[in-house]
């Protein structure tokens, strides 16, 4: 892929620090249509558009915590961190850009990341 691919998986967060308006739902679900629907589901909006929350099914707690990691790896990699929910056998995670109480790129930006690994 060229560097100028403008698909959400290639893409870097950037900084946010508040100052400037979350999406709109309807920005939100033009954003959600561009994330990768699997067998399994995929990304929902929740909280009014507000939030971005998708679960992920493992078959054991080894592979559900191999997955939690790589998910901390990217996320420290883009500085835009989930809330994470994880137990024998799921894994939950939302994205909501805290500094604006809503949903910003780099929140679609990193499920696209995660939506990668899990592919892999």
């Amino acid at each position: 892929m060229s560097s100028n691919d403008d698909t959400l998986v290639n893409k870097q967060c950037v900084p946010c620090h508040g100052g400037i308006a979350a999406l709109t739902p309807a920005e939100a679900g033009k954003m959600l249509g561009r994330l990768l629907v699997s067998k399994e589901g995929g990304w929902q909006l929740v909280e009014d558009g507000r939030a971005l929350k998708r679960e992920f099914k493992f078959a054991d707690f080894y592979r559900t915590m191999s997955f939690v990691n790589a998910v901390a790896h990217i996320a420290n990699a883009q500085d835009h961190h989930p809330d994470i929910e994880c137990g024998w056998g799921y894994c939950r995670i939302r994205y909501q850009t805290h500094a604006i109480g809503g949903l910003h790129e780099n929140d679609f930006i990193c499920a696209a990341k995660i939506d990668a690994l899990s592919a892999a």
